[in-house]
């Protein structure tokens, strides 16, 4: 990998890392406001809701988390 193509894969790696830490925020905090509400609230189809959000917020942290290590495994 030529010096071009490694330093703008490094720099996409950085936002992917970004884009990680951001959407594990809102991951905790949408999972912190399901885990806050009153149980019946909880089983509600708003509950139900947050709970797909966080739970889809979860998958897209570890898709992020799968491709950081695919790049990682390249030599930058």
């Amino acid at each position: 990998m030529n010096a071009e193509r490694r330093k703008r894969l490094s720099a996409a790696l950085e936002q992917l890392e970004a884009a990680k830490s951001e959407i594990e925020e809102i991951q905790q905090e949408e999972q912190e406001a399901y885990d806050n509400m009153p149980e019946g609230l909880q089983e509600s189809e708003r509950g139900e809701i947050i709970a797909n959000n966080a739970e889809s917020l979860e998958n897209a942290v570890s898709s992020l988390d799968e491709a950081i290590d695919y790049i990682n495994e390249i030599d930058l």
